[in-house]
């Protein structure tokens, strides 16, 4: 009897067991269901239940929030179907692709009254066989505030646009500054070659009135039957044997003097050039260099001897007549550091992926206080009307538009170094 009772416990207790757990499955579902409620009911989304009539299932306290916006003069409508909340809150056609999708989102723009709309974002998904779940959101201040934000950016790009502009005039003003500066000097350097030429030409004149000479005087004797000895008497005379030699040397002094004055004047029109910000092409950094040297050799050659380490450099991306300007700025800075006789280096190398350009003079340097300053808009240590501080501050933006770097090292008393770097390439 004993052993009955020990194997009938266990059954009993099993079978109440099996008795109370649909009861708990039951309740921890109810539980679950009032958690969920009370999570939807807490969001600021509007979120509405409905089937496929559009009867509404259930509305969270945000929804009714939103019926109340989208028809403030009948607030107390009954909400039993989609459409209480606006007639054309829902088409057919959104929850037509809902029930072939899944999901459905979109935006609609609702008209309440007074001039007024709302534009919502709603969101629909199937999830039942005839269920369907949505959200919907007010991002009428959203738009709004990005409409806003898009007419700022088009202001802002319209202001940029002017400054660009602004500064592309203020780079060719101060470009045509600097040319205006040295034009005693370009002068100087053009009437030179066009001197020699003038004397030349002069020269060559007469050699020519000479020669017309001889040819007449040839004509003359060998009318008459004249000799050797004859003809030998006038070649001394006019001394022809010298104009053979000289003439050819005339014309190549010439000839070189009027090359020379070409280079000028090319090298001038290139660095005067306004460029479009599309002409970036593969330039010879070494024939930059060169051509500003020509340009304002007449003001460094009385002071400084230039003393040019060039490297081997590949071609350099680039505005080729904007890096010119800069070259400018910095020799002409350097030129006019050195007080009576110094010298003036420049170097240039390849490090990786970068050219680099080193322009120094031994010249009075910088004090420690103002170079951090060098780089600033209108800082100038020269006399008023000697500059207008303005130079190495468009350097520096030529510099950073090529994606390059300019740095200034300089000790009071022994000199100045600057370097540049350019990339090679211009990065895409």
């Amino acid at each position: 009897m004993s052993t009955a009772i020990a194997l009938h416990a266990p059954i009993e207790a099993a079978s109440r067991a099996a008795r109370s757990a649909p009861a708990a499955d039951a309740a921890r579902a109810d539980a679950m269901e009032a958690t969920l409620r009370a999570l939807v009911d807490a969001v600021p989304t509007a979120t509405l239940l409905f089937d496929a009539d559009q009867q509404v299932r259930y509305a969270n306290p945000a929804a009714r929030v939103l019926a109340r916006l989208c028809a403030p003069d009948k607030a107390d409508r009954p909400l039993a179907v989609v459409g209480d909340w606006h007639p054309e809150l829902l088409n057919s056609g959104a929850l037509h692709l809902c029930s072939m999708h899944g999901s459905w989102s979109g935006e609609v723009i609702l008209g309440v009254g007074r001039g007024q709309h709302k534009i919502l974002l709603l969101h629909l998904s199937r999830v039942g066989a005839d269920l369907f779940g949505m959200t919907v959101r007010d991002i009428t201040q959203d738009s709004m505030r990005e409409s806003e934000l898009h007419a700022r950016n088009a202001e802002l790009e319209v202001a940029y646009a002017k400054l660009q502009g602004a500064q592309e005039q203020v780079m060719q003003s101060e470009k045509l500054a600097s040319i205006g500066q040295l034009a005693a000097g370009v002068a100087h350097e053009i009437n030179n070659p066009i001197g020699y030429v003038n004397s030349n030409l002069s020269t060559l004149q007469r050699y020519i009135s000479q020669l017309f000479s001889a040819i007449q005087s040839y004509e003359a004797a060998l009318a008459g039957g004249a000799g050797a000895t004859e003809a030998e008497s006038i070649r001394r005379k006019l001394d022809l044997d010298f104009l053979v030699g000289d003439v050819p040397q005339l014309l190549s002094e010439s000839r070189e003097g009027i090359d020379r004055v070409c280079k000028i004047v090319r090298d001038l029109k290139d660095f005067a050039r306004k460029e479009r910000s599309e002409d970036w092409i593969k330039a010879d950094i070494h024939r930059g260099l060169d051509s500003t040297l020509n340009i304002i050799w007449n003001e460094l050659k009385y002071k400084a001897q230039i003393v040019k380490t060039f490297g081997e450099l590949p071609p350099v991306e680039c505005l080729p007549s904007e890096l010119n300007q800069v070259f400018m700025n910095v020799l002409m800075n350097a030129g006019q550091a050195i007080r009576d006789q110094g010298i003036i280096t420049v170097t240039t190398s390849v490090a990786g992926e970068r050219v680099r350009v080193d322009i120094g003079d031994d010249g009075e340097g910088i004090p420690p206080d103002v170079l951090p300053r060098v780089f600033d808009p209108f800082f100038t240590t020269k006399p008023v009307g000697s500059g207008t501080g303005l130079g190495l501050a468009i350097s520096y933006g030529i510099v950073s538009k090529h994606h390059g770097t300019i740095e200034v090292s300089s000790t009071p008393g022994q000199g100045t170094l600057l370097r540049i770097e350019l990339p090679i390439a211009q990065p895409r």
